[in-house]
């Protein structure tokens, strides 16, 4: 038995993404959409690029971490419960440049998200070497809740030409998810629904999420069935008690993704590229060789399923 075997198993199984979250150096939350695969064990394997390494320095740092499972999207599952773990992580400063230890979870992924079997062919693979050379996260948890999925509402979606940061981003979306922190400092994780009040954005936090002011965010993200067409948001601020209730003080909005634009594609590409050979450099390391063969094997295994 493990601390997981409290959770609806199926359910948890069945979310194609959650909402991760680790602490910055500031102190402050940062969740970020991510795919995870819970092992036999009762812990999460999921990974990071060479390119988006901050969630893995974040951890080298302070192993406390919080996923929340709340976007059924794609899963099948109607009314689907909210799932809130929080936890500890490892992330060793091993670069892994195949799946071995870690086939399963590229399995799942290449039949979840069937447009990234293309990134192995040979024509992109120039292109994409950094999305393969990837640092693995272990996630062992100590705190399981199962919250209600949020309920319908006939609430409009704040207006989009409010002055506030990060207004528009939240505009596009019904509903987001607050990352805070509790007493101890440790992050925590539910969805609510922000109105711009003032100078910040109100927010329901329920019962059972222990937040405490301080330093905040709220993340938007959207993928559709087959895990393409993703975009995300984070809206950073401060989280602050105000009548009864809470408010969350905008200071930067961070879309590493783009807004959309033609022109994001070739940015994101060129600064991914980037962000990896910095990695290295720092480290002194050359760049590794993407064991691509055995990439393609489970992209075609999955591909027959």
């Amino acid at each position: 038995m493990t601390l997981l075997d409290s959770a609806p198993l199926d359910v948890l199984d069945a979310y194609r993404t959650c909402e991760f979250v680790t602490l910055g150096r500031d102190g402050t939350p940062l969740a970020w959409p991510t795919a995870v695969r819970r092992q036999k064990d009762g812990t999460f394997l999921l990974s990071t690029s060479l390119a988006f390494a901050q969630k893995a320095l974040n951890i080298r740092r302070d192993g406390r971490v919080a996923l929340l499972f709340s976007d059924p999207t794609g899963s099948g599952l109607d009314h689907a419960p909210q799932i809130f773990v929080g936890g500890r992580a490892e992330c060793p400063d091993e670069i892994m440049t195949g799946p071995e230890g870690a086939e399963d979870y590229w399995r799942m992924l290449f039949e979840r998200q069937p447009h990234s079997r293309a990134y192995v062919s040979a024509p992109l693979r120039p292109l994409m070497a950094w999305y393969y050379l990837r640092l693995l996260i272990t996630v062992t948890p100590d705190q399981i809740v199962v919250r209600p999925p949020l309920p319908a509402s006939d609430q409009q979606a704040p207006a989009a030409g409010h002055s506030l940061p990060g207004a528009a981003q939240l505009a596009r979306f019904s509903t987001a998810v607050l990352a805070a922190r509790d007493a101890s400092g440790a992050p925590v994780l539910a969805r609510t629904r922000p109105v711009p009040a003032g100078d910040g954005f109100a927010v329901e936090v329920p019962a059972d999420c222990a937040a405490t002011e301080g330093p905040a965010s709220l993340l938007v993200h959207r993928h559709d069935e087959k895990l393409n067409n993703m975009h995300n948001a984070l809206v950073r601020g401060t989280l602050k008690a105000v009548d009864g209730g809470w408010l969350l003080v905008p200071a930067k909005v961070v879309e590493p993704m783009g807004t959309g634009r033609p022109t994001d594609a070739i940015r994101v590409l060129r600064d991914t590229r980037r962000a990896a050979a910095r990695y290295l450099e720092r480290r002194g390391l050359a760049r590794p060789r993407v064991r691509w063969d055995e990439f393609k094997a489970l992209a075609v295994s999955a591909k027959r399923k």
